[in-house]
């Protein structure tokens, strides 16, 4: 499956790079719903209550009301991913609470499990320099993705797994390291970051991995309407 993204920050659409540089801002929320029509879901990722500035709440329980779409960034607590369904999300994806400093953080997981049901959980795994990077990527854990996929199973429906090293620079992506992490869980997998070819999106297909795709369709690299045809 192709996934396309919408970012959030500061009420915009946007893109950045390696999730520090805006490189570019899309078209209103609304629009860029309308223009990702014909895709099965789409993700939508608030940055500024990710990164803990702020919140684009309003406009990520809208878009959830309106398309099938997994929804993250800053979802810390049971309370706000319950919420999140209650408002039409599909899938609520959790990264940084599913973390602490000293490893998995298994308590907040069973709560959030609890409240939504396992198979509406996606668990972010964002990777940078190897590391597990939490908090907006400003943040590493001292763990690597493929040690704690077996920990995280029985917590989700699957994994958003962001190559960060490559986000947003329109250069491919690491295919090796997502063979690696379909090695190690059968659950569902979702490739981000750096994502560029129809040829990366193929091997990735070839593998069952799902493709979220973010600059190279902002700036046109990929089109839509030839992924909605690898889509189908």
């Amino acid at each position: 499956m192709i996934v396309p993204c919408i970012d959030l920050m500061g009420g915009k659409v946007v893109q950045l790079i390696q999730g520090r540089e805006k490189a570019l801002e899309g078209a209103p929320p609304l629009e860029m719903l309308e223009r990702f029509a014909g895709f099965a879901e789409i993700q939508v990722i608030d940055l500024d209550a990710a990164m803990g500035q702020g919140s684009n709440d309003a406009i990520v329980e809208m878009l959830a009301g309106r398309a099938r779409i997994r929804a993250g960034g800053g979802v810390r607590s049971a309370e706000r991913a319950r919420r999140l369904v209650e408002c039409g999300a599909h899938r609520v994806i959790a990264g940084t609470a599913a973390f602490t400093a000293e490893g998995v953080n298994h308590a907040v997981l069973r709560e959030i499990r609890d409240a939504i049901g396992r198979q509406r959980l996606t668990v972010a795994l964002d990777s940078k320099d190897g590391r597990i990077v939490i908090k907006g990527w400003t943040e590493a854990v001292n763990l690597t993705a493929e040690e704690v996929l077996a920990q995280l199973e029985p917590y989700c429906a699957g994994f958003l797994c962001t190559y960060v090293d490559k986000e947003g620079m329109m250069q491919g992506t690491d295919l090796e390291w997502f063979r690696r992490l379909r090695r190690a869980t059968s659950l569902e997998i979702t490739a981000a970051g750096g994502i560029t070819t129809l040829e990366e999106i193929g091997e990735l297909q070839r593998l069952g991995i799902d493709a979220a795709l973010g600059m190279a369709v902002y700036t046109g690299r990929l089109d839509l309407a030839a992924l909605r045809a690898l889509n189908s």
